[in-house]
């Protein structure tokens, strides 16, 4: 039932919104606007050392003078670790995390094949510590997939990248659940920020589409629901790079009116839609949802 339909925008206020994230915040209002569903906004604000004071604050500000307003109170995950020690707890008591003592340089050194991407997590741990002091936790993929009857490869179909698949013990390893620095990891906190707002659907940037199977036998693990998964087209920079506030990706300007149009007509082009000659956001937000909406009947 459209009326079912709960999607939700999650920036880290590392910085102000770029066009990048201006791409999937439109991406994942007008799939929910079209559905007839609610839209919310999560800062996930985990990663403290990163954050930028009064950025969690500007970015809802940038959004509304888009017309990107939620329909719910506004969550932060800095505030919700006490929900966080008791996912985690509920998996040590199953025995499926375990703490870690390594270090990335132990990781990257135990590997045997050359990679370019990040390193797999070996196991080193897994039966023990070996009298190293334990650093991180992370979550056994192999027993969790065993006790569960899962396979061991995880499929999913996403909505715009069509059938996915991935194997996530031999391409990522046991993940992290809990960092070395005490602070949660990213995979943790959404999976059960997701079920506890009750996100039927995410809409995200495809530069996240690799943490997908993660999420998913995460999810199994924690006995929570799979949300539909839509991966929005990458915004790239003038040398092919994906635009990113790690790359210098400027804040979007939206000084005014002429600006904020500006701003959503760049965006809508990343996703197909046609440029609007209104004059205001909301406008052109109904433009373009009435064609989402023509689409999806």
């Amino acid at each position: 039932m459209p009326g079912d339909y709960s999607g939700r925008f999650a920036p880290s206020p590392t910085g102000l919104l770029h066009a990048g994230s201006l791409v999937a915040a439109l991406a994942s209002w007008l799939d929910a606007r079209s559905r007839g569903g609610r839209w919310l906004v999560r800062i996930e604000d985990v990663d403290t050392p990163r954050c930028v004071p009064g950025a969690d604050q500007a970015i809802l500000q940038q959004l509304a003078a888009c017309g990107l307003v939620p329909d719910g109170p506004v969550v932060w995950q800095s505030q919700r670790g006490d929900v966080y020690a008791d996912a985690l707890q509920t998996l040590v008591n199953k025995g499926w995390a375990y703490p870690c003592g390594c270090s990335r340089k132990d990781i990257e050194s135990a590997q045997t094949v050359a990679r370019h991407s990040a390193a797999v997590y070996p196991g080193t741990c897994r039966e023990g510590l070996g009298g190293k002091p334990a650093r991180a936790w992370r979550l056994n993929v192999r027993a969790v997939q065993e006790a569960l009857g899962l396979s061991a490869i995880t499929h999913w179909t996403d909505r715009r990248l069509g059938p996915q698949q991935q194997n996530v013990n031999e391409e990522v390893g046991d993940f992290v659940l809990r960092r070395a620095d005490g602070l949660w990891a990213y995979q943790l906190a959404v999976v059960v920020d997701d079920a506890a707002q009750g996100i039927t659907h995410v809409v995200r940037g495809q530069d996240l589409a690799d943490n997908t199977a993660r999420q998913i036998v995460l999810q199994h693990a924690l006995g929570l629901p799979s949300p539909q998964y839509l991966h929005t087209p990458l915004v790239l920079g003038s040398h092919g790079e994906k635009l990113s506030k790690q790359n210098g990706a400027l804040a979007l300007e939206l000084h005014n009116p002429p600006a904020v149009l500006k701003a959503l007509n760049t965006a809508a082009q990343a996703l197909g839609l046609p440029p609007t000659t209104t004059h205001s956001a909301e406008h052109a937000l109904h433009q373009w949802l009435a064609q989402q909406t023509s689409q999806d009947c």
